[in-house]
């Protein structure tokens, strides 16, 4: 259960993600719980992840936004383990390295960031370029294989390339 202060700061990012999404990034919370929330990143052009599309979750502590969340990409992409809780100086492996200014945005954008470095870490895997971009050819036929993803992206358009 989020606190109010959890609730009114993941409401406010939520209506600012609205207004000025990041490039190649949209997230939403889940409609029952709002310390859960859904993104997708876009693969940036230039990238061995163009083309692709990668889905995740953010799991926030009620704490938020004085605590991090959990960081979980379920897309197969080469550089993360699939559905593997992730180890990046914004989640929740590292809370004393925690900002309680980072946003949702903050926390994708570092995460598309460290996804096209080859920087190790806690959940990510090393694979050629070429397997990178195999993996984002195959990326949207493995996200309508997960159930969560199927619901998600027939409740709410989430942007205008792309339904969520």
């Amino acid at each position: 259960m989020a606190t109010k202060a959890a609730y009114r700061r993941l409401t406010k990012e939520y209506m600012e993600l609205q207004k000025n999404p990041p490039p190649y990034i949209s997230a939403k919370p889940n409609e029952s719980n709002i310390l859960e929330w859904h993104y997708v990143i876009q693969g940036p052009p230039d990238t061995p992840y163009q083309g692709g599309e990668y889905y995740g979750r953010l799991i926030f502590p009620s704490e938020y936004p004085y605590k991090p969340p959990s960081i979980r990409m379920a897309t197969p992409s080469g550089r993360f383990q699939p559905d593997t809780r992730l180890c990046l100086t914004m989640s929740d492996f590292h809370p004393s390295l925690w900002n309680p200014s980072w946003s949702v945005a903050t926390i994708l954008n570092g995460l598309l960031s460290f996804m096209t470095t080859d920087e190790n870490t806690t959940g990510s895997i090393r694979t050629t370029d070429a397997e990178k971009r195999m993996f984002a050819l195959h990326s949207h036929r493995n996200n309508v294989k997960m159930p969560k993803f199927r619901k998600l992206s027939h409740t709410e358009k989430m942007d205008s390339s792309f339904s969520f």
